[in-house]
C-alpha cells in the first residue's frame, strides 16, 4: 500500500447520479469513491480529480474520497417514487471493489440497498474482491436484472503490469467471473479499452475471448482507447517510457481524444467478427452490455 495513500472521508448528498452520454442506454450511475486504488495508466475518469482541486496523476491514485453514507443516502433515493425503473451502473468513475472497498464495504452496502429495493443494475469491475460479496449478488440477481462486466484488456501479463498496476492479474478475474456465473450471476467481459499497438491484433483479442466464453461470459463489450484532458497528459509519459516505439503513432493518432474513425471502426469490426466466431451473437447482448463511453470507465 502507497505510503502516501489517503483516504478522505465524506458525507454525500446524493448518489444516484444522471447520465448525459449520446448512446449510452443508462441514465443513472453510481460511484461509492472518487479515485481508484487502481491505477490504471489510461483511466479516463482521472480528469474527474481535478475538478476537486486534485492533479489527475499520483493524486487520482493515492487520495481516496470515500462516501461514507452512501448506502443511507442510496435508500432514501430508491424509496422516492421518481426512483430509476431502469437499470443503473455501478462504477463509471471508479472500481467499486478497488482496494478501499476492504476498509470500508460502501458497496457491499450499497449491494444490499439495491437487492432490498430489487433495483436492477450492470456493474463494471476489475476486481475479484466482489467474491467477498457473492451471496449478495446471487440475491440481487434472484430479484431483478443483475450484470457484472469484468474489464479485461488483456491476458499478456507484461502489458497488464506496465498499464494497470494497481489491479489483480486478468485471469483472476475471469476465475473470480466463474464463480459468479456458477452461482446464477450473468457476467460478462469488457475488452476495454483497446489500446492501439498492444492490444488490438487478432491474437490478444481472440485470447480474451477464448477465455471469456470458457469462464461463462455471456457477453463482450469493447471500445477504443481515448485520451481526455486530464488523463492524455498522465498516459504519454507511461507510454514514452514502457512503448517508447508507439510515441510517434500515438502523437499522430490522438491531436484529439480519439483515434482515428477508420482505425477504430476496423478494430470493433474485427471484435464483432471474433464475437460470431466464438459465440457471442448480437441479440443476446441487447439487454446486456453498456454502450457509449462509459464502457471504459474502468
Amino acid at each position: 500500500m502507497p505510503s502516501d495513500l489517503i483516504f478522505e472521508e465524506i458525507h454525500c448528498k446524493t448518489v444516484l447520479n444522471r447520465v448525459s452520454v449520446p448512446g449510452m442506454r443508462f441514465s443513472w450511475s453510481i460511484n461509492p469513491y472518487r479515485g481508484c486504488q487502481h491505477a490504471c495508466v489510461y483511466c479516463f475518469a482521472r480528469g474527474t480529480h481535478n475538478y476537486l482541486g486534485y492533479d489527475s496523476g499520483r493524486d487520482f491514485e493515492t487520495r481516496i474520497i470515500v462516501k461514507i453514507n452512501a448506502t443511507e443516502v442510496l435508500r432514501e433515493e430508491l424509496r422516492r417514487q421518481d426512483r430509476p425503473k431502469e437499470s443503473v451502473l455501478l462504477g463509471t468513475a471508479c472500481d467499486p471493489y478497488q482496494q478501499a472497498e476492504a476498509k470500508y464495504f460502501i458497496t457491499q452496502g450499497i449491494v444490499k440497498a439495491l437487492t432490498q429495493f430489487a433495483q436492477p443494475v450492470h456493474m463494471l469491475s476489475k476486481s475479484p474482491l466482489v467474491l467477498r460479496d457473492l451471496d449478495l449478488w446471487q440475491g440481487l440477481a434472484a430479484v431483478t436484472r443483475c450484470f457484472i462486466g469484468f474489464s479485461v484488456p488483456t491476458l499478456d501479463e507484461q502489458i497488464w503490469r506496465k498499464l494497470e498496476p494497481g489491479t489483480a492479474k486478468p485471469m483472476k478475474r475471469l476465475l473470480a467471473m466463474r464463480q459468479l456465473v456458477d452461482a446464477g450471476v450473468r457476467c460478462g467481459v469488457m475488452l476495454a479499452p483497446i489500446v492501439p499497438g498492444l492490444t488490438d491484433d487478432e491474437h490478444h483479442l481472440s485470447e480474451v475471448m477464448r477465455s471469456a466464453r470458457d469462464c461463462g461470459a455471456s457477453f463482450i463489450g469493447a471500445n477504443v482507447l481515448h485520451l481526455q484532458p486530464g488523463t492524455k497528459e498522465w498516459f504519454m509519459p507511461a507510454l514514452r517510457d514502457a512503448y517508447p516505439h508507439l510515441l510517434p503513432r500515438y502523437e499522430k493518432f490522438y491531436r484529439g481524444s480519439y483515434a482515428p474513425r477508420t482505425y477504430t471502426q476496423d478494430v470493433l469490426a474485427k471484435v464483432d467478427e471474433l464475437r460470431d466466431r466464438f459465440g457471442f451473437h448480437e441479440a443476446d447482448m441487447k439487454a446486456e452490455e453498456p454502450r457509449g463511453q462509459l464502457r471504459m470507465a474502468i
